[in-house]
Order: C-alpha cells, then structure tokens, then sequence
C-alpha cells in the first residue's frame, strides 16, 4: 500500500520565497493584460451587482489589479494580503489611478471582520494552499466577515478540466531566464505538487509549493458547510456555463 502525508502533517512552503511579487511580476505580467482585468472588473459588477458605496473585500489581493480598478467605480475596497511586498505595488499602482483602497497585511486564514463587507471577492486561483481544514477556515472567515445578503465570488481551478491538460513540466521564458513548472498531482491528497525552478540572472532558486485542487462537489459542500450557499457557477470570465472540460470554476455564493 502506497503511503501518504496525512492532512495534518503537510509542511508548510515557504510563501515569502514562491510569491515574491517583483519576480512574480516579471515572468506573469506581461501576460495579465489590462484588458483581460478589465473584463474580470466588468464580470465581478455585473454579477456581484455592488451598489456604490458598498464595502468590498479583495482577499489574498496580490498586486491589487481588481481591487484598484474597483475603488475608482465607487467603491469602498479593502484589500488584504501577507505580502508586503505585493501591498507596496498595489499602493503605488493606486496612487497613479487616484484610487482610495485601505491595505491590510494579514493571513487570509486569520483575518475576519465580522459583518463588515457587502461583497468579498477571492480569485486568482489564490485558495487552497493551506491543509484542508484550513482552506476550509478561510471560507467560514469570509462567511462571518460577509453581512447578511452579502456576496462571495470564488475563482478557483475545476480540478476535472486542469487535470485533463496537466502538463508534466512546462517552462516561461523571458530575456533568457527561466521559470520552470515540474507538476506531480497527488490523487490521495487532491494537491497539485509543484517542483518550481527559477534561473534568474545566473542564479538558480527551488520553490516548491502545493495547490489543492477541487472538484465542485467538494467546493460547493465546503461552502454550505462554511454556511454559504452557492448560486451560480461559470466556467469563464465571459460568463460561459461550466463543464467538466473547462480549467476553472466561478463561484458566486451568498450568505443568508
């Protein structure tokens, strides 16, 4: 019989060395277009239907693309992630826009404001790094955090879709340095293992890291049992509906 690492025995990676956002930016930016942001912003108004002045929530908010650009339609944005790093490129890129956000650097598995937020948005595929158990905290912190009639928009991979197009090792280049993905997914355990290698300016970093993966089964009985309760489901940003064949899941969930 193959053994496994329990849940609770899952070390954690080190997230300062995987996300660093200068060097995430520098392979990953060119690749997130304005327009592509644009038309996430357009989806998130139109679907989460936000009156001005509502309180949002851009949790695990990286270099603040959503969050800036929604603050300049009215309104009123918070966003939280542990980097710092990524919360000085959000400032600055929200200086430029004239955009007024409030940063917070906090873990997403300890932040809760109870009732605070009309709409929490938690995309990018910037849930499930943690154990089970704690993937599932950061749901039920967001369904206290969230006021009653409030709205989550969820975006994560669909697990059946990712997996049918995983490749075993893929590779970004950009002016001769290298990003190199060596991908090992884990059927006991649902987790996406990535072996990562960097090759930036003559130097070599390793930073593995894991990426749980969720079938919507799985996703929408985690939600109900957060005490949200799932309301529509996409397959794309063009609001296309979701199939078994497409790489992510658009969850919109509400709490009572």
């Amino acid at each position: 019989m193959t053994e496994t690492m329990s849940d609770n025995k899952i070390p954690e990676f080190d997230f300062d060395a995987v996300f660093r956002a200068d060097e995430y930016l520098y392979f990953y930016g060119d690749s997130l277009r304005d327009e592509y942001t644009e038309n996430e912003v357009a989806f998130l108004v139109r679907e989460l239907a936000p009156e001005k002045g509502m309180k949002i929530l851009d949790l695990a908010c990286g270099h603040g693309r959503h969050a800036n650009r929604l603050a300049r339609l009215g309104y009123l944005v918070t966003r939280v992630d542990r980097s710092r790093e990524f919360l000085d490129f959000a400032a600055e890129d929200a200086k430029q826009r004239k955009a007024a956000v409030t940063y917070l650097c906090d873990d997403v598995r300890k932040y809760v404001a109870v009732g605070e937020y009309d709409r929490i948005i938690h995309l990018f595929s910037s849930f499930g790094y943690f154990t089970d158990a704690e993937n599932e905290q950061v749901l039920k912190n967001i369904a206290v955090s969230l006021r009653s009639g409030g709205l989550l928009c969820l975006d994560i991979p669909n697990r059946d879709g990712f997996l049918q197009r995983l490749s075993p090792c893929s590779v970004r280049e950009k002016n001769g340095d290298l990003l190199i993905d060596r991908n090992r997914f884990d059927p006991f355990t649902g987790r996406l293992h990535n072996a990562r290698i960097i090759m930036r300016n003559g130097q070599r970093r390793d930073t593995p890291f894991f990426l749980r993966l969720y079938n919507p089964t799985e996703i929408i009985g985690i939600l109900k049992n957060a005490g949200l309760h799932m309301e529509k489901i996409y397959g794309t940003w063009a609001g296309d509906p979701f199939t078994d064949k497409l790489r992510r899941m658009i969850l919109i969930a509400g709490r009572e």
